[in-house]
């Protein structure tokens, strides 16, 4: 009886352990651009099982460009999307409290062919220009700030040429374009085929007044649905940092990136890991932030009302804390 009473409370207990369900894991809607970086992170995450270890449930949308991803914060069907903090704080202005996390601070680059004479950026006055993502983009108005420290007004100085990011790269390399200014990835492609690059934009932010490699894109979310989600939120950050350092550290990482580039060419995916490091953040939120609200205030000279609406420093807000120290 002694045994039996001795096994009897060693198994009641049990039962009522394992009668208790485990806990749900935690649902995080993201909305992320089929062709973007932030399916390569995720893919790491997923083949190694962070996402699990975590203790989040990721339900992903792929969508089409970076604007739907906005459409989709806007709409309030995602809870976390990647973007800039220009957006984030021209948001805040006028009224919608969102806030951004560092992701990435890899950035555009002017590229040309590996025979051009263009040897400086000088050298770009009256050349055929080529450049991704509009009229106010932020590469180029960060470039056009650089030259006029020269009193090189590129934008009149210059035959520029506006267009999307796959366009301008398929007219460089046809060698329609004298030059061209895209965006990170496209660049990897250009410099895998051989061209050159003449500057990158994180070359040029240390002379408008940045002191170190600035994040220009984040997660951005909204920061009531944060701060009622704190827990689920430091969760996926800790999740994404473990990313970064895998694909940062290990080659076999990429074995499951690979697929998602489009990159056939050993070359062109050595280009994409390498510059994709290179860009992993590495510092504090302050040290982000303070450089962020100092390059903010040359893109709202630069740009104007158009780029950063009412405000014209950044909301105080923007960067979100993940905690003491971060």
């Amino acid at each position: 009886m002694r045994v039996w009473g001795r096994i009897l409370a060693f198994a009641v207990p049990l039962a009522l352990t394992l009668a208790v369900p485990a806990r749900a894991a935690d649902t995080i809607r993201l909305a992320v651009q089929k062709t973007g970086t932030f399916s390569w992170e995720l893919a790491a995450i997923r083949s190694a099982g962070l996402d699990k270890e975590a203790g989040l449930s990721l339900q992903v949308t792929e969508l089409a460009s970076t604007e739907a991803g906005k459409i989709a914060m806007r709409a309030g069907s995602a809870d976390i999307i990647l973007s800039d903090w220009l957006w984030v704080s021209r948001e805040r202005a006028l009224g919608a409290k969102l806030t951004f996390y560092p992701y990435s601070s890899a950035l555009g680059a002017v590229m040309v062919p590996a025979s051009s004479p263009i040897k400086t950026l000088a050298d770009l006055k009256g050349r055929k220009f080529a450049v991704a993502g509009g009229a106010i983009d932020k590469s180029w108005l960060l470039l056009q700030a650089r030259m006029k420290q020269d009193g090189i007004d590129l934008k009149s100085e210059a035959t520029i040429v506006y267009g999307a990011p796959p366009l301008i790269a398929a007219k460089a390399l046809d060698g329609e374009m004298d030059a061209s200014l895209n965006f990170w990835n496209f660049c990897a492609q250009l410099e895998a085929k051989g061209f050159r690059r003449l500057t990158g934009i994180e070359d040029i932010l240390p002379t408008l007044g940045a002191k170190g490699a600035v994040a220009a894109v984040g997660y951005v979310f909204d920061e009531n649905w944060a701060a009622s989600h704190r827990d689920a939120v430091a969760r996926f950050i800790a999740m994404a940092r473990k990313a970064k350092e895998l694909l940062a550290t290990s080659d076999a990482a990429w074995d499951k990136v690979g697929p998602l580039t489009g990159a056939t060419d050993p070359t062109v995916l050595k280009t994409y890991r390498d510059r994709y490091r290179d860009g992993i953040p590495r510092r504090s939120i302050d040290d982000e932030e303070n450089d962020a609200r100092v390059l903010y205030r040359v893109l709202a000279e630069i740009g104007g009302r158009d780029l950063v609406g009412p405000a014209a420093e950044l909301d105080p807000g923007t960067f979100y804390h993940a905690g003491p120290g971060d």
